[in-house]
């Protein structure tokens, strides 16, 4: 059984990734602040948010247990007391319950080395890149992941701070980590910085490698490209180091070649746009919410963006890449829909539902988050257009970690041996 623990795990592109390729493996803990993608992550993964199976515990015992975590509803900042306490019982019930099912150890700023239990296998780390990336740094915020910025990026050093306190308490540390950011993380701006990490996990024993993967050679129509860090746990063996070093030279997903004969599936733009709208009621509705008003900045958009689909046939082969924010420019591409309504654009952003599927989830997975959507406040959903993309922009494409976790799988069967 291949045991793996998902730090800021999202909705769970790295459980996904595990189920589409294996059955042999366990999520013993998943770890995520953000009250939104905690509930989705129950939902997409577990089908259902089952608050029945807690209905036996006082709304005032709930209330306790939440409020012994750091909780936020945005994924940058902690709830505050007043906020926490306009969250309807409704929705603190399915926080309970999704924390409970998910095994959730909620913020990285609480978890300690004790808590990371021994014979992991993976340990997966994806933290915030809002302040290694170039749209960051346009806003003039170039604090990356400096030790004294105290920022979001800055989250990687709670790793590096639960590790150290495993080997303080001579735990066993996992087999495999694996990082996920943005490519700028290998810039210069961010060399020392990076280094430091990198010369960390050389102390504690670890091999590392690098790739930089472009989601478009891994069957997604996406150009995204995210900088992935294998670490494995080699205690310095050289002969060990020799053969994963020769294992990579042999089998190097940066080479398109490699990455055409491991990848599962080829999806091309058609299989992810939604514009059946007669016999699909849901896709015309959330083509409608995509739409936004026709004002000087939404022109600029217009004429700046790719238009994917003209109403007539698929330009494009691949979008760029998803984002936190459709409502942007740049953003990943425009599609001509004209449904005449007063004030709005002639054309419209890719909606939700597409933003996932080009994630590499399922209309499925989607579908078990809309269908349990609570009600926040009057004439407010839990999960609005805006937050769902938000979910799929944060997320990291399910069919690159697939490559990567049968490479991951390969090395732990060929040179540790696979755990009973």
């Amino acid at each position: 059984m291949f045991r793996v623990i998902e730090t800021f795990s999202g909705i769970g592109s790295q459980a996904k990734a595990l189920y589409n390729i294996s059955s042999n493996y366990e999520i013993v803990n998943t770890a995520d602040w953000d009250i939104n993608a905690i509930s989705a992550y129950c939902m997409i993964h577990k089908g259902k948010i089952d608050t029945e199976k807690y209905k036996d515990v006082s709304d005032s015992d709930i209330i306790e247990f939440l409020k012994g975590f750091t909780l936020s509803s945005d994924g940058k900042k902690a709830m505050n007391e007043k906020s926490f306490s306009r969250l309807p019982m409704e929705v603190k019930r399915m926080l309970y319950s999704a924390i409970k099912e998910t095994n959730n150890l909620v913020s990285i700023t609480d978890i300690k080395g004790c808590d990371i239990p021994e014979n992991i296998d993976l340990f997966t780390y994806s933290f915030p890149c809002q302040d290694l990336s170039l749209c960051g740094c346009w806003h003039g915020n170039k604090s990356g992941i400096a030790k004294d910025a105290h920022n979001r990026s800055g989250m990687l050093w709670e790793v590096e701070r639960i590790l150290l306190e495993m080997r303080e308490d001579r735990r066993q540390l996992p087999r495999f980590l694996v990082m996920e950011n943005v490519c700028n993380i290998l810039s210069k701006p961010h060399e020392e910085d990076f280094g430091n990490w990198k010369s960390t996990l050389s102390e504690l024993g670890y091999y590392n490698k690098i790739y930089r993967l472009n989601a478009k050679n891994f069957g997604i129509p996406q150009k995204r490209e995210r900088a992935y860090m294998i670490s494995i746990l080699c205690n310095n063996n050289e002969d060990m180091i020799t053969k994963i070093e020769n294992y990579f030279f042999e089998n190097n997903l940066e080479d398109v070649t490699v990455a055409n004969t491991i990848k599962r599936r080829k999806l091309m733009l058609k299989d992810i746009l939604c514009l059946d709208y007669k016999n699909n009621s849901a896709y015309k509705k959330e083509a409608d919410a995509s739409k936004p008003n026709d004002t000087p900045s939404r022109k600029k958009i217009y004429e700046d963006n790719d238009m994917l689909y003209d109403g007539k046939q698929i330009n494009e082969i691949f979008v760029n890449t998803v984002t936190t924010k459709q409502d942007r420019n740049p953003n990943s591409g425009l599609i001509t829909y004209k449904n005449y309504a007063r004030g709005k654009t002639k054309w419209r952003y890719l909606t939700p539902r597409e933003c996932f599927k080009l994630m590499g989830f399922d209309e499925a997975d989607f579908e078990h988050v809309i269908s349990n959507n609570p009600q926040i406040t009057k004439g407010r959903t839990m999960y609005s257009t805006e937050k769902l993309i938000k979910m799929a922009g944060n997320s990291i494409v399910v069919d690159v970690l697939e490559a990567i976790f049968k490479q991951i799988m390969e090395i732990n069967k060929e040179f540790f041996g696979e755990r009973e």
